[in-house]
């Protein structure tokens, strides 16, 4: 039996253009492909095991044409819009009590600063959750999957009292090795908000 749905934050809430971003860093890094190491970086920001200003002074100083800020723009291009629908979907299923919330994302601290700058409802959307788990802030990152025991033991939760909903089918499938059901969300055809409609088989 469902007791907790845990949600992904880029492309089930806020809109991602994962492609586009790619892109975007390829043309201004005037590179064809991201190194080993530089993808290695990349995932120790992402775990908090680096600063903020230790992840900048590395990309400037392997990239001397691209300035600090050119460089946060280029990271944060990967960020779009978060529709309001997908609020109020988590407000009202908040509201009704029946399962545990808790939010389970990949983010560092310059996309959780950017999205705190930029989505107005911000701390509306953090408020509905009972537990909110940024990969930097834990230092633990999705596949792995000490951060599904993690989230497990912190919540007195076993692997089949949750859901996991996410859009990356590599976290998903870590999930399910666990024991977890999950939803494998296309962000090109598919909504969060129609979880109950569309998705009642997972309960």
């Amino acid at each position: 039996m469902i007791k907790a749905i845990i949600f992904d934050f880029g492309n089930i809430f806020i809109n991602l253009d994962i492609d586009g971003a790619i892109q975007h860093a390829f043309e201004k890094f005037k590179i064809d492909s991201f190194s080993d190491e530089l993808l290695a970086f990349n995932s120790l920001y992402e775990q908090g095991l680096i600063s903020t200003e230790e992840f900048i002074e590395f990309y400037t100083e392997n990239f001397p044409n691209i300035t600090e800020d050119e460089l946060i723009s280029i990271w944060n291009f990967i960020l779009k819009d978060f529709p309001k629908h997908r609020l109020e979907f988590l407000q009202q299923l908040k509201n009704n009590s029946e399962y545990k919330l808790i939010l389970l994302s990949n983010t560092n601290e310059l996309h959780i600063d950017w999205i705190k700058n930029n989505v107005s409802f911000y701390e509306d959307f953090k408020n509905c959750f009972d537990a909110f788990y940024l990969s930097h802030e834990i230092n633990l990152r999705k596949p792995n999957s000490n951060i599904f025991q993690f989230v497990l033991n912190q919540n007195n939760l076993k692997t089949d009292d949750c859901l996991f909903i996410d859009d990356n089918e590599e976290n998903c499938k870590a999930a399910t090795l666990l024991g977890i059901t999950s939803w494998l969300l296309n962000p090109e055809n598919e909504d969060v908000t129609t979880l109950f409609k569309t998705k009642s088989n997972l309960f």
